[in-house]
């Protein structure tokens, strides 16, 4: 998130060319689908424990994202 802020702030600044706005904005589009990612997950990983609240909480049915290893 700290790199995705960063990026619009030298955006927003005006003293890019226009290469590296494009490059930063490519950045920007591959971190913003990251962060969603990560969301999502976190969001299913609420719901599942909110649905196993009645007994123990669990994770069985949890299918962590993509990126993570």
């Amino acid at each position: 998130m700290q790199k995705l802020e960063a990026l619009v702030g030298e955006m927003e600044s005006g003293k890019l060319p226009l290469e590296k706005l494009l490059a930063h904005y490519e950045e920007g589009v591959s971190l913003v689908k990251l962060c969603q990612e990560r969301l999502d997950a976190a969001e299913e990983k609420i719901q599942i424990i909110k649905r196993n609240a009645s007994g123990p909480a669990g994770l069985d049915d949890f299918h962590s994202y993509p990126n993570e290893s």
